[in-house]
């Protein structure tokens, strides 16, 4: 299969979340068969949904990847599992949670997998990060990217210093 540009958000609120971001990104880019393009900022965020937790890290990575998005998926859980991911309350707090947002200009929907991420546009936590590593990325069936900037302007978003 040939390499797919693939965008994957990684996000943390819980032990150390800036430098587990970061540990994060190298671990992205040393999947099989991937090789890390770009990392964004890291950016910190309010939670969303589940409000009574820390604020989050959140950023993005642009990979080139030739394994199949299930692939990659699974790929993706088990660092979050290595990083001790406890899926106990919903949008709640975690150590890591890596999701791809996009993968190629690929739409696609089966059990535990939806691509492009469903609310990728509306947050401005995925959207910051993801044009700052892909400024022209079209999300399939919605558009360009930068074009739902406007629609996010008024979500809480600060980005780190000393971030690329």
């Amino acid at each position: 299969m040939n390499p797919v540009r693939a965008v994957v958000a990684l996000g943390s609120n819980l032990d150390g979340p800036e430098a587990r971001v970061r540990r994060a990104f190298d671990e992205v880019g040393a999947l099989p068969s991937t090789r890390l393009v770009a990392r964004s900022a890291l950016y910190r965020t309010a939670p969303v949904g589940y409000l009574d937790q820390p604020a989050f890290v959140n950023a993005c990575a642009l990979v080139e990847t030739s394994l199949a998005p299930r692939e990659l998926l699974e790929g993706l859980l088990a660092i979050e599992h290595r990083h001790g991911r406890v899926r106990d309350i919903p949008n709640g707090p975690r150590t890591l949670d890596l999701d791809i947002v996009l993968y190629g200009d690929l739409a696609m929907h089966e059990h535990g997998l939806t691509l492009p991420h469903p609310r990728a546009h509306e947050r401005a936590f995925v959207l910051a990060p993801l044009l700052d590593v892909w400024p022209d990325a079209i999300i399939p069936g919605r558009g360009a990217a930068s074009s739902f900037r406007g629609a996010v302007r008024d979500q809480a978003i600060e980005r780190l210093p000393d971030t690329p």
